[in-house]
């Protein structure tokens, strides 16, 4: 299956659902992944570069100053002859994001995909036309995935098939963190007992929660790993026992995880995490840490009510959860985490998503492509 996908996200900034879903496709096919424009001087161009697993990774590179129908017409023109010079005739449109219908929406695919990993419309600076976009995304797919069960709960009736794909592991990767015992260097000299956050440090943290924390227990000290977004770093919760170590590569992670005492879910509870099902809860597990997180409701469906992590909202409730942590029995929390993750893999997941993709295909047309209901840009 070759597959050409439409994404919002950068490949080489976090490695998560995305990479961890095309990686596997590019096994079995030709797969471009689009990237949103740069916007520069100079000529409109279409840089295409390869990545290790042979995905190819195109960026469109656009002048400034561009009106939003111009950019959309050379975006049309760049990611035409993108695909049939790297893909050809036969692939599967596949969307990260709504936004990209105006430009694409006119390829002749086997198979439209919408892989609804979030509720973007939720985010901080969603583009005012993304609503209406999802809807005409929603009418072209043949297939529709959410990234948990709270995002499919709720847009499992816009469509005849929607299926739940909740994040998932690489068990072998993170459980390498079991075995470690030396600390990087940058993390070698923070006290214990730590307790470590990674992932992309944003508007859905809790700062008021972390810093709360850090005050109560100022023995204790919180490593946060991950690059920064959308947020004042004034915003940023300030200690002396609050430490951020900056973006980690997927590769490092373990050997960080390794040296934490307990791992954290710190988000705030806003529109922007209503829907998120965090990859990392499975991931913090896999690496043999008890977690503890806030009321995130694809954390506490199934994690919270297996007891395989601590939830809680108050200051004082997430330091007594930490706390119990830091005392509770490993063997026996372990054997219950690794008999939940035995069942989990993303290797499974792409197999059922292909799966999924191959009956919906059995079923076309169900509407006709390149037909465009007044998409906005």
């Amino acid at each position: 299956m070759n597959i050409v996908c439409i994404s919002h996200l950068r490949w080489d900034f976090v490695l998560q659902r995305p990479q961890h879903l095309l990686n596997r496709a590019a096994e079995e096919g030709r797969v471009l992944y689009v990237e949103e424009p740069m916007w520069a001087d100079g000529e409109p161009h279409m840089d295409v570069t390869a990545r290790g697993t042979g995905v190819l990774v195109a960026v469109p590179h656009l002048p400034k100053d561009l009106q939003p129908q111009e950019s959309v017409e050379i975006q049309r023109g760049l990611l035409d002859a993108t695909v049939q010079a790297h893909i050809g005739d036969e692939f599967t449109l596949w969307y990260y994001t709504p936004m990209g219908l105006p430009f694409s929406e006119h390829l002749a695919a086997a198979a439209v995909v919408y892989d609804c990993m979030d509720e973007l419309a939720a985010f901080a600076g969603a583009p005012a036309a993304l609503k209406r976009n999802e809807a005409e995304l929603f009418r072209v797919a043949d297939v529709v995935f959410t990234g948990g069960h709270s995002l499919y709960e709720a847009k499992r009736r816009r469509h005849p098939r929607v299926f739940a794909f909740p994040s998932s592991v690489d068990v072998a990767h993170f459980s390498r963190a079991r075995r470690i015992s030396s600390d990087p260097s940058n993390q070698a000299n923070i006290p214990h007992p730590r307790l470590g956050f990674f992932g992309v440090i944003d508007e859905r943290m809790d700062y008021d929660l972390l810093a709360g924390v850090a005050a109560a227990r100022p023995d204790w000290h919180l490593v946060l790993i991950g690059p920064t977004a959308k947020v004042d770093p004034a915003a940023l919760s300030r200690a002396a026992n609050i430490h951020y170590l900056g973006p980690k590569s997927y590769a490092e992670l373990p050997e960080y995880i390794a040296g934490w005492d307990v791992a954290l879910l710190p988000f705030a509870r806003n529109e922007a995490t209503r829907f998120i099902s965090p990859t990392k809860t499975p991931e913090y597990l896999a690496a043999g840490k008890p977690v503890v997180s806030t009321s995130i409701r694809d954390v506490v469906r199934p994690y919270g009510e297996q007891g395989l992590v601590h939830i809680a909202d108050t200051v004082d409730a997430f330091a007594e959860a930490s706390a119990a942590c830091l005392t509770g029995d490993p063997v026996a929390r372990l054997e219950a985490v690794d008999a939940f993750l035995a069942h989990l893999s993303w290797d499974s997941t792409w197999q059922q998503m292909r799966g999924a993709i191959t009956q919906a295909m059995k079923s076309r047309p169900r509407v006709a492509a390149g037909s465009p209901q007044h998409l906005e840009v």
